[in-house]
C-alpha cells in the first residue's frame, strides 16, 4: 500500500498507510444510532481529524489517545473540511515498524530552530542582564523550570503550539524587547524578565506529552495566576530581593494580555509593561497570519476568512 503524504499535503485523493501521533480520541454516536470512533491525528506538520466507521468494537481497543498509530485510510472533504477516514488502526510497534519507517520525530510538531541552540541564546541573553537581582531570579527560575522550558508549547492551538514552541516566543519576545527599550528608553532587563515569565505559568497550565492539553490547575487557575506564584516564590527564596523590583515583575505577569477583558486582572501601568503586552500580541498574531498564509489552499489573492484574526488576509506576492 502507498504511503500517505504529511497532513499538511493531504487532500482527497490521498490514500494509504501512515504513522501518527492519536492525540485525541471519542466514541460517538451517528444520528441512525451506530457508533463510530473520531480521532485526531497529528505528525510534525500539523493535526488532522479522522473517523472510523466500521468494525469500531474490535477497533476501539487497538490504540488509545496519546500513543503512537499506523493506519490506513484515505481522504476524504466533509462540510468543507478535510479528514481522514481509517480502514484500520492499531498501536506502534516500534521494533517493528521502525523498518517501514517509523520515527517518532516525524509525529511531533517542533519549533523549526533546534532546541539546544535556542536554550543558549537565552541563557546568553540572561548573563548578560545588568540588573543582579534580576540576572538571579532568572537563573533560578531556569534551573528549576528549564527541563520543561526547554521543550514546552506556547499554546494548545493559537500560536506556537508545538514543542519548542514556548521557548521560540520567549526568544521573539526578548529580541523585540531589547529593540523597543533602547528606542522608548524603557528598561531593556525589566523586558526580558517579561519575556521570559510572563507565560511561566504555562509550564503548569498546559500538560505536554507530545499533545498538548490544560492541567486541572491549569483549568481552575490559569497561567497568569499561575505565573505571579512562580516569580513570588523565585523572588522569595532570593535574600534581600527588592520588594518594589518584585512588584514590577509580578505587574509585567499580570498585565501582558493588555486588557481585562482579554484576561489580565490589571492593565498595563509602566513603560516595560505597554512594550511587553504589544509584542506578545504581535508575535502571536504574525504567527497566525503566517500560519494561515502559508497553509491556505485557495488560488486566489487573498485567504480563507481567519475567525481568530477576524478577516480574510492578503497572500505575499509570489505566494
Amino acid at each position: 500500500m502507498s504511503r500517505l503524504p504529511p497532513i499538511t499535503e493531504l487532500d482527497e485523493s490521498s490514500s494509504g498507510s501512515g504513522f501518527f501521533l492519536c492525540a485525541r480520541k471519542e466514541i460517538r454516536t451517528d444520528r441512525s444510532g451506530a457508533e463510530l470512533i473520531a480521532l485526531v491525528l497529528q505528525d510534525k506538520t500539523g493535526q488532522v481529524p479522522a473517523k472510523i466507521f466500521e468494525r469500531v468494537d474490535t477497533l476501539r481497543h487497538e490504540f488509545e489517545a496519546g500513543e503512537f498509530v499506523k493506519i490506513d485510510g484515505r481522504g476524504n472533504r466533509h462540510h468543507q473540511r478535510l479528514e481522514l477516514v481509517l480502514d484500520s488502526i492499531r498501536r506502534v510497534n516500534p521494533g517493528q515498524d521502525r523498518v517501514d519507517g517509523f520515527r517518532e520525530e516525524d509525529c511531533i510538531p517542533c519549533a523549526p530552530r533546534a532546541v539546544d541552540e535556542m536554550w543558549r541564546e537565552l541563557e546568553a541573553r540572561v548573563a548578560r542582564a545588568g540588573n543582579r537581582w534580576i540576572r538571579q531570579l532568572l537563573e533560578s527560575v531556569m534551573r528549576e523550570h528549564g527541563e520543561r522550558l526547554r521543550i514546552w508549547p506556547a499554546a494548545v492551538t493559537v500560536h506556537h503550539a508545538y514543542r519548542g514552541g514556548l521557548l521560540e516566543h520567549v526568544l521573539s519576545l526578548a529580541e523585540a524587547g531589547s529593540a523597543l527599550a533602547s528606542l522608548y528608553g524603557a528598561d531593556p532587563d525589566l523586558l526580558l524578565a517579561g519575556a521570559i515569565l510572563h507565560d511561566i505559568g504555562k509550564l503548569e497550565e498546559l500538560s505536554y506529552d507530545g499533545v498538548t492539553s490544560y492541567s486541572r490547575d491549569g483549568n481552575l487557575l490559569g497561567h497568569i495566576t499561575i505565573g505571579v506564584m512562580i516569580v513570588r516564590k523565585a523572588a522569595a527564596a532570593i535574600d534581600g530581593f527588592p520588594p518594589e523590583l518584585r512588584a514590577r515583575l509580578e505587574h509585567l505577569v499580570v498585565s501582558h494580555h493588555g486588557e481585562r477583558e482579554l484576561g489580565s486582572p490589571v492593565e498595563p501601568m509602566t513603560a516595560e509593561a505597554f512594550i511587553l503586552s504589544a509584542i506578545d500580541d504581535l508575535d502571536a498574531r504574525l504567527y497566525q497570519f503566517r500560519r494561515h498564509v502559508q497553509t491556505d489552499s485557495g488560488e486566489g489573492e487573498f485567504t480563507s476568512y481567519h475567525p481568530r484574526l477576524g478577516r480574510v488576509l492578503l497572500k505575499p506576492s509570489g505566494r
